[in-house]
């Protein structure tokens, strides 16, 4: 029986964050009346925000008091949630972050940050990112109009509302039934780093059979036993990596036609488990990504199954 396994932790991102509080996006009067206890986050136009040290060596956002930002709600900042306080958080897109305190950004603090931290800043900076986007090109007067606390823009042309937009990836730890998996490098990867097949769902397409098609474009490969693991916001800008595995046969040619990939091999679970240890000459994604949960989760599997 082909090896099964399931993620063994939640991804970073995926812990959910403060609550969202979304009943109090409509509410103008609360949220005006909130400003003078809420709690604020900056982020910058590289995605970058300020972080603090935490309890056991961990990190978490910088939240600054609101009030010290601007003495009214304004109309620029977007509504995360609130504390178990009942503190309101905001967020705002900055030119300059203050002096003094650590700046840092997802990719390299979020597997540090303390629990809930990496999906409250996900959710800063997709919400920051896409009101951006939609002003690009834009003459002021044409800019859309923020409702719903950030939620929500109406366009000045048409009058409809429009709602973030979350661009759903799918990504497959592909591997044997066993104890071997396929891994790619992208020509932008340094020299050494592989991982997983991974590729945006097209219009009209299930996200099985989008990992079916990308494993075939990208390394060649027929995949069978396509089965769920889990999920994870990637807001780079705005994404939703979908994580899958399914099983391959080594023996079958690897074929490189998209220029995506430019290298694809199979790796032991011994190469696999230095990786994630950061021994030996194989290097995989940080441990902030999905990819990095999946390839623990399936060491773990063949550790305790054994493998085929």
């Amino acid at each position: 029986m082909p090896l099964d396994f399931t993620l063994d932790s939640i991804p970073v991102l995926s812990v959910a964050a403060p609550d969202r509080a979304a009943t109090l996006r409509n509410d103008s009067d609360a949220l005006a009346h909130g400003w003078p206890e809420a709690l604020i986050m900056r982020v910058d136009r590289r995605n970058k925000f300020a972080i603090e040290p935490a309890d056991g060596g961990r990190m978490r956002i910088l939240l600054e008091p609101a009030a010290q930002y601007c003495d009214a709600l304004p109309e620029d900042a977007v509504f995360l949630g609130r504390t178990e306080e009942e503190r309101h958080i905001w967020a705002v897109t900055v030119d300059e972050l203050p002096d003094g305190p650590s700046v840092s950004d997802l990719r390299r603090c979020g597997a540090d940050l303390i629990e809930g931290d990496g999906s409250l800043a996900s959710q800063a900076v997709a919400l920051l990112g896409w009101h951006r986007d939609n002003v690009l090109g834009r003459q002021s007067e044409h800019h859309p109009r923020r409702t719903d606390a950030g939620w929500a823009i109406v366009d000045p042309f048409h009058g409809r509302p429009e709602y973030p937009r979350t661009d759903p990836a799918v990504i497959c730890l592909v591997h044997d039934g066993g104890r071997q998996v396929l891994l790619g490098r992208q020509p932008v990867w340094p020299e050494g780093m592989f991982s997983h097949v991974a590729g945006f769902v097209e219009a009209g397409e299930s996200l099985e059979n989008c990992v079916r098609r990308e494993v075939q474009e990208e390394v060649g490969v027929t995949v069978d036993r396509v089965r769920y693991l889990g999920s994870q916001p990637w807001p780079f800008p705005r994404s939703l990596m979908v994580g899958f595995h399914a099983v391959a046969d080594p023996a079958a040619p690897i074929v490189l036609e998209d220029e995506e990939i430019v290298e694809a091999r199979w790796f032991d679970v011994d190469q696999v488990r230095d990786a994630l240890a950061r021994r030996g000459e194989l290097t995989v994604a940080p441990p902030v990504s999905i990819a990095h949960v999946m390839l623990s989760s399936w060491v773990a599997a063949v550790d305790r199954d054994g493998g085929a």
